[in-house]
């Protein structure tokens, strides 16, 4: 009898911070400040995105995942969508199901479009999500995925997360919606450390994160330059801002090898690396 590998599945997500295998990104070609959404927004209005050196950045960006052994898989960039190059919000994968978001803000409803398109062409199985949901709302880890409330996402979208993912458990994460997605007020970087700012969560929230995690606590001036939303692709490697120095201190001070990359000009728009990065397979 011949013994067969299986194959690796082609959607497969239990936590933020397993082998990074299969990503999903969309160039800024087209970024812009149209709608102010946040504060980050509010101070870069006027000088809004320098197109050229966003595309440098995340150039940079895509070309140290695939040095790192990721696959990344571009999205076409469109006119129509200036915020479509922060591609988590626009799904997410829990276990072996993907999930396309239905879109709170109206300049970004559409992108959704886009991914069904591209899941339809790849023959990738998908499920909806319904009453407004966002994937930077979603943090997943092993049997637990965390859910922000915000005003991206709503109580009557997480009951329908309740239903979707029973052999899941789903913890509302309520914080100051101020700060758009939970990803950017929390994030987790192993199965015993966590990055958060704490400013952003009442106290009894900040408590019952900590019994799970050792948390370090990002200062407001970090917190404004994105210092939360570092995206970690496995074997305690964890891509972040160069100018966050207090932040990746104090992750190497757990032992995490931090890959410092400048994506100044994009989180002028309110995201940084795990904004931009919709992971499709980790392991």
């Amino acid at each position: 009898m011949n013994s067969q590998i299986p194959e690796t599945p082609i959607t497969h997500c239990n936590t933020e911070y397993e082998t990074l295998l299969r990503v999903l990104i969309c160039q800024p070609e087209f970024m812009a400040i149209d709608d102010v959404i946040n504060d980050v927004q509010k101070k870069y209005k006027e000088d809004n995105i320098n197109v050229e050196l966003a595309m440098k950045q995340h150039g940079e960006f895509e070309r140290k995942l695939k040095l790192h052994g990721v696959e990344v898989i571009k999205l076409p960039s469109s006119e129509e969508f200036p915020e479509q190059v922060f591609t988590r919000d626009i799904g997410f994968t829990v276990g072996d199901d993907i999930f396309v978001a239905e879109m709170a803000s109206d300049i970004r409803k559409g992108e959704e479009d886009v991914l069904e398109g591209w899941l339809e062409e790849e023959d990738i199985s998908y499920l909806t999500t319904t009453n407004r949901v966002e994937g930077g709302d979603v943090i997943v880890d092993r049997a637990k995925v965390y859910v922000g409330v915000s005003s991206r996402t709503s109580n009557e979208a997480i009951q329908k997360l309740k239903v979707d993912l029973p052999h899941h458990e789903i913890i509302k994460v309520p914080f100051n919606e101020k700060y758009l997605h939970l990803d950017c007020v929390f994030n987790i970087l192993s199965p015993e450390v966590g990055l958060i700012f704490p400013k952003a969560l009442d106290q009894k929230t900040v408590e019952m994160l900590s019994k799970s995690y050792k948390l370090i606590e990002v200062s407001e001036e970090e917190q404004f330059s994105m210092g939360t939303n570092v995206l970690s692709i496995g074997q305690g490697k964890v891509f972040s801002l160069p100018q966050n120095a207090n932040v990746n201190t104090a992750m190497r001070s757990y032992g995490f090898e931090v890959i410092e990359v400048d994506f100044s000009e994009i989180i002028k728009s309110g995201g940084s690396f795990r904004c931009c990065s919709m992971p499709l397979n980790r392991k």
